[in-house]
Parts: structure tokens; C-alpha cells; sequence
């Protein structure tokens, strides 16, 4: 065995037979080209994929095009076509930005390889103890199919200027709104934003036996969201045009936030408000709130479709996507702001460091700022909130 590749080993605290491995995988990926697929939607995480493919190709001869898709179950629907067809090699997809339920419908059609995150080196420095966020994606487990790379957790940022912060709960938000009629909405909740919103307001509102970790029944999600609805009637009056027009998604109510037609917004990237004001994008009186219980908060992962072209390449970039330097360029507020999904206890003093030097902002949380991380509910619960609020609202 190579030299380096031993001293490699003990310095990831992986086995040498593991370092071996891996660095056979690194020959098999140079010269590859691993075809991304990730929502397109935000240009600082398109500029920071873009980034992350020129340090793939110059350390290690493997570069990144990255797919940008409207909707992931693209991706997702593109994979099952080619195992329809009989396509189990030479796939068109090779690595896949992936959460929830496109991750349930991928694992339960057999369209994953893996399990392959022991594989990666820097994997070591998560914590895959079970239950941790990192092995349970939308309450279903991960077994090692995909691998993590950020942090994320639900918001909300208001213009400090021109309101009242949020109140603790969401039970409170119709007096809020009562006081600010007309100055705060959410997204259509045919984006997932929107959907999220009323995720949030589930989890608080819903009867203290619900379980929302299993799939709901008819009778579980009447009794379930039985509160949520009686709670939007009395909130709908007092939303931006009277409840009955939405922004599309975040980006557009971002922008009504900023042009002062609203006084709100929320998001899943804590650092958003952050950075949008560094670019000038909203008022720099924009701070977070996040709800006294906490706010729901996953971990967004990648995945290798089961016949990929170029899986030792997709390795190599998932692999990299965990580096601690490159965690830490993640997490910078003038890069991208994600939360780092290391663990920082099982990090070396060269990975703490990177950390360590992080610039700050004033609207700009800590990770102690964001408070407890509420759980997904079972993938089921989204699609099924989305079409009954468009029965209830939209008819």
C-alpha cells in the first residue's frame, strides 16, 4: 500500500483497507464529468456548485456540470424512465440533490446505489449515531443511500423597522395579524415555502397524541389538521389582499419585503436575510425570528442514482462536498451561509480553524439562535396539506 495512503488513513481516522479503497475510486473518477442535478432557483448555491467543480477538476481531475431543475422529481422521473426502459447502466444522472419524499419514492423503486456514505473519507466527521438529522431524511431512514452536505431550518424575517417581531407560537398570529392587517402573507403553498408554512403551523396546532412521523389516514389528517384550519379561517382576513392572492415562492415575497409591500418573509436558509442585505437586496433593519418551541429543520443530501455513469466521480464530489474546508466555505455568509453538517467535536484543529475565522453579520443567527430543530412529518403529510388548502382556498 502507498505510503501517503496510510498516513492518509490514521489522519481521517478511516482503515487503511478504506483509504485503499478510496483512492481506487479516485483513479476510476479522473476525467469524469458527474452531472449534477439540483434545483436551480438560487444563483448564490448555482455560483457555489460552479465553484466547488473547479476544485473537483484541479485536485482531482473530475469535473461538475450541473443540471439545474425546476422540480426534482424531474431527476426523479428521468432515473425510473431509464429502469423502465432497461437503462441499468450509463444513466443520465449521476449525483441528485434529493430530500424527502423523492428520496422515499427513489429508495422504495430501487433506484439508488449505496449504501455508499461509509465510503467516504470525510464522512468521519459526522455524527451517524441513530436518529441524528444526518440519518433520517423526512423521518425515513437514510441507510447510508445519501449523503449529507447542509444544514437547513425554517424562518421567518420581518423589517424590524415597520413591525413586531413574530409571536412565540403560531397559535398567536391572529392577534398579530389583527395589528398588522394586510402586511404579512406566505407563499403559495403549492411551493414548498408555502407548504412549510403550514407544516410549521401543524406541528404546533395539531392534537398532542398526533404522530405526524407515519403516513396519515383520512381520519388521522381530519383529526390532524382539524385545528390548522380553524386557525387559518380566523388568520386569512388579515393576510396580504385578504388571503386570497399568495406570492409564488420565497423569492418573490423576499422582493415584496424589500419594495415594502409586505413586512415579512420566511425561509429555509437562516443566512438568507443575511446576504440579501451584504447585496443590497432588503432593508438592512431585516432581522430572524424563529418560534420559541423551535422550527423545522432537515438536512439536504445527495444521492447516487442506481445506474449513473460516472459513480465513482459522484463519490469523489460527495465526497468533497464534506470536506471541512469546503463546510466552512459553505457556511460563509459571503459565499453561501448554510449550516455546516459536520460535527465539530470530531473535527482536527485545521478544521475548527476554518470555522473559527467565519465573518459575522447582525442578522445573521447563531446556530444556538435557531433553537430546537422540529422534525419533518412523514413525506404524505406535504402533498395532502397542498391540495386540501387548494380545495379549501382556492375554489
Amino acid at each position: 500500500m502507498k505510503p501517503f495512503l496510510i498516513m492518509a488513513a490514521l489522519a481521517l481516522g478511516t482503515s487503511p483497507a478504506l483509504a485503499e479503497d478510496w483512492q481506487a475510486t479516485l483513479d476510476a473518477a479522473r476525467g469524469q464529468t458527474v452531472y449534477f442535478n439540483t434545483w436551480g432557483g438560487d444563483e448564490r448555491t448555482n455560483a457555489f456548485i460552479a465553484d466547488l467543480g473547479k476544485r473537483t477538476e484541479a485536485a482531482y481531475g473530475v469535473s461538475i456540470r450541473q443540471v439545474k431543475l425546476a422540480d426534482t422529481a424531474d431527476a426523479v422521473a428521468r432515473v425510473l424512465a431509464e429502469k423502465t426502459a432497461g437503462r441499468d447502466t450509463e444513466g443520465a444522472v449521476d449525483l441528485i440533490w434529493i430530500n424527502g419524499p423523492n428520496f422515499m419514492t427513489m429508495k422504495d423503486k430501487g433506484l439508488l446505489h449505496g449504501p455508499f456514505v461509509a465510503d467516504l473519507p470525510n464522512s468521519a466527521a459526522l455524527d451517524m449515531t441513530e436518529g441524528s438529522a444526518n440519518t433520517v431524511d423526512f423521518t425515513i431512514p437514510v441507510e447510508g443511500m445519501e449523503a449529507p452536505w447542509r444544514l437547513a431550518k425554517f424562518v421567518f424575517t420581518y423589517d424590524s423597522d415597520r413591525i413586531t417581531p413574530p409571536p412565540a407560537g403560531m397559535a398567536g398570529w391572529v392577534d398579530w395579524a389583527k395589528d398588522h392587517p394586510g402586511r404579512i402573507t406566505h407563499p403559495d403553498p403549492a411551493n414548498f415555502m408555502g407548504a412549510t408554512f403550514l407544516k410549521q403551523a401543524l406541528i404546533e396546532l395539531a392534537p398532542e397524541d398526533t404522530d405526524l412521523s407515519i403516513a396519515p389516514t383520512d381520519a388521522s389528517f381530519a383529526t390532524a389538521t382539524a385545528p390548522l384550519w380553524e386557525w387559518y379561517d380566523a388568520l386569512r382576513p388579515y393576510l396580504w389582499r385578504d388571503g386570497k392572492s399568495f406570492p409564488e415562492n420565497e423569492s418573490a415575497q423576499h422582493q415584496m419585503l424589500n419594495d415594502g409591500e409586505v413586512d415579512m418573509s420566511m425561509s429555509f436558509d437562516p443566512a438568507s436575510a443575511a446576504a440579501a442585505i451584504g447585496d443590497g437586496l432588503l432593508p438592512e433593519t431585516v432581522r430572524v425570528f424563529v418560534p420559541a418551541a423551535g422550527s423545522i429543520g432537515n438536512v439536504s443530501f445527495v444521492a447516487i442514482p442506481y445506474n449513473a455513469a460516472h459513480m465513482a466521480g459522484a463519490k469523489v464530489v460527495a465526497n468533497t462536498l464534506l470536506a471541512p474546508e469546503t463546510q466552512a466555505r459553505m457556511q460563509d455568509i459571503d459565499v453561501l451561509g448554510s449550516f455546516s453538517v459536520l460535527d465539530p467535536s470530531l473535527l482536527d484543529d485545521a478544521g475548527r480553524a476554518a470555522f473559527a475565522s467565519l465573518p459575522t453579520a447582525e442578522a445573521l443567527p447563531t446556530l444556538d439562535d435557531l433553537g430546537p430543530v422540529l422534525p419533518e412529518p412523514h413525506p404524505d403529510w406535504m402533498p395532502r396539506l397542498t391540495l386540501e388548502w387548494q380545495h379549501r382556498y382556492t375554489r
